[in-house]
């Protein structure tokens, strides 16, 4: 497994000349086209009858659909693989908190964030024992000394088992692995119980405390320090980019044509690099090839998580050569992972997906036919109107307190007036141009969970799919369209997500297995329908789920109905 390891870090990173032809090498490992059944123009074949061994289910952080789109036609290797299966372009991520984590939370699972409980990234617990009020959604609270930016990671939060639950419940054989750039995607992927989980902790490979690390992980770190000792040189722009390598000043930067250089040792560049998405592969690899998944008598599953295009997204945007790069280089990294795993002669399965989109920066916009894009004006927060409603109400104390979108009222605020200070908040808040609603808990309580296509759901309808009424605020605010929360952007941070609207929302979702008919399905469809198709095609039942089951056969005869 170490030249597994080495060839797809090599493979994501291009350093060197050298690195260059094990590159090379590893992509000829690939197959020369998707492995796929043979089409029979008369009659289309059935999808595979029998369990698949190994169930690899692949988050690709930030993966909008409008970027998949945009790519999918320059995709040779590992997308253009997973587009011979059963592709749904319009997959989304139907609730209103388009953030990471609860959009990890519904993809093995089968359930909203109003169910998984994991209503945003962040947010606030005025009774949480420490002083720190603010509470992230993979930590445990109660550590003590701990607050939410030095924590203690924990599935604690996570309400609902996952998918890899739900099979060990079944078969105690069962295998679950959940290896990813962020600790919050590989813990709500993995969830509670888990035989082997490992996040990327800044430097390297980590864990839950107290877990040993096994050799799969030592040897993945190695190669990844032994990476991060030497600069890294510019990597090559692919054709199909130059056209949109074009500098755009963001502040004080200028962004649009990077090429991932890095200094030796620069461990945050790295990760927010291709070659980070490479070492979460390589690590899943060896742990595949070394825990011999997908070869026992039961189903195993592991969960992938890559991370790096939310980073470059964040620090880059989404439309210059910093991402078209990493759209290339994540085609081939999924490629030589699905070649090694061909090459093992498993029997897979696998599903890819997204954990949200994303909108491009706003500069960028406004040069692209956009003037109406914008970042959020300074008054438009809950300590500015908070601040307006203490002075105007006579309150002493604090009296709002906001996390994400979800805002709070204070405790310190008497009970007989916080009626009063959410009304005058809420329409404080509503009369500002650029705020497109702000609903209370009682109204997002009382609307029923929809059941319509998620395109056609109303505001409220989003917002109710993220609401958990033990942790989310007493109201939400939304912004209007096109309106980035971010007010001033910074190194590392131009462009975001969070948003109800459907650039944000919608993201690709693809199923493959060897010897499947693909076919595409245009409609809308929904993250947590992942569970129960998955579900379905290892026999295991499932019930009381958000989801639905998809079928994957492109016959007559269903993948849903065994």
């Amino acid at each position: 497994m170490k030249a597994l390891a080495a060839a797809l870090l090599v493979s994501s990173a291009l350093a060197l000349p050298a690195a260059a032809q094990n590159s090379r090498e590893a992509r000829e490992r690939a197959p020369a086209a998707p492995v796929v059944a043979p089409r029979n123009e008369a009659a289309a074949p059935a999808a595979p009858r029998t369990p698949p061994k190994l169930i690899v289910a692949i988050s690709v952080d930030q993966f909008s659909a409008d970027l998949f789109a945009q790519y999918r036609n320059h995709f040779t290797d590992g997308f253009a693989r997973l587009l011979t299966g059963a592709v749904f372009p319009s997959g989304y991520q139907s609730h209103a908190a388009t953030e990471t984590c609860p959009g990890h939370s519904t993809i093995l699972t089968g359930m909203r964030p109003a169910h998984t409980g994991i209503v945003a990234n962040t947010w606030i617990n005025q009774r949480a024992g420490r002083e720190d009020k603010q509470v992230y959604c993979a930590e445990d609270e109660t550590a003590a000394g701990s607050d939410h930016e030095k924590y203690v990671p924990s599935d604690v939060h996570l309400k609902v088992p996952t998918l890899g639950e739900m099979m060990k419940a079944r078969d105690p054989r069962t295998r679950v692995v959940s290896i990813a750039g962020k600790d919050r995607a590989a813990i709500m992927m993995g969830g509670h119980k888990v035989d082997e989980l490992w996040f990327w902790g800044g430097q390297n490979f980590i864990s839950y405390a107290g877990r040993k690390a096994p050799p799969a992980v030592e040897r993945t770190n190695a190669a990844v320090a032994a990476l991060l000792a030497k600069p890294q040189a510019g990597l090559e722009l692919p054709g199909f980019c130059r056209s949109i390598a074009m500098p755009v000043q963001v502040g004080d930067q200028v962004l649009g044509t990077g090429r991932f250089e890095r200094q030796a040792g620069d461990a945050k560049a790295f990760r927010a690099s291709p070659a980070s998405d490479g070492a979460v592969f390589a690590l899943a690899a060896a742990l595949i090839g070394d825990m011999k998944l997908g070869r026992g008598a039961q189903t195993d599953i592991i969960a992938i998580g890559a991370s790096a295009t939310d980073y470059i997204g964040h620090a880059n945007g989404t439309q210059g050569s910093e991402m078209c790069i990493q759209m290339n280089e994540l085609d081939h990294t999924i490629g030589g992972f699905l070649a090694q795993l061909d090459q093992w002669g498993l029997d897979y399965e696998v599903v890819l997906t997204a954990d949200h989109g994303a909108h491009d920066m706003t500069e960028r916009q406004q040069q692209r036919a956009m003037p109406m894009e914008a970042r959020v004006n300074a008054d438009v927060t809950a300590k500015a109107i908070g601040a307006a409603i203490r002075r105007d109400m006579g309150i002493a104390g604090p009296v709002l307190l906001a996390s994400e979108g979800d805002v709070y009222v204070a405790d310190d605020v008497a009970p007989a007036r916080r009626a009063a200070v959410i009304a005058e908040a809420v329409k404080r808040f509503a009369a500002q141009p650029q705020v497109a609603a702000a609903l209370t808990r009682q109204q997002i309580a009382a609307t029923p969970m929809p059941t319509t296509p998620p395109e056609t759901w109303t505001l409220l309808e989003r917002a109710r799919a993220s609401f958990d009424p033990d942790r989310s605020g007493d109201f939400l605010v939304l912004l209007r369209p096109r309106v980035t929360t971010i007010a001033k952007p910074g190194p590392g941070y131009v462009e975001t997500h969070g948003s109800p609207w459907d650039y944000d929302r919608r993201v690709p979702i693809m199923f493959w297995r060897k010897g499947m008919a693909g076919f595409e399905q245009p409609l809308s469809v929904e993250t947590v329908d992942i569970v129960p198709t998955l579900a379905a095609t290892i026999n295991l039942p499932v019930s009381g789920l958000d989801g639905r089951c998809l079928d994957l056969d492109s016959s007559a005869a269903s993948t849903c109905a065994r």
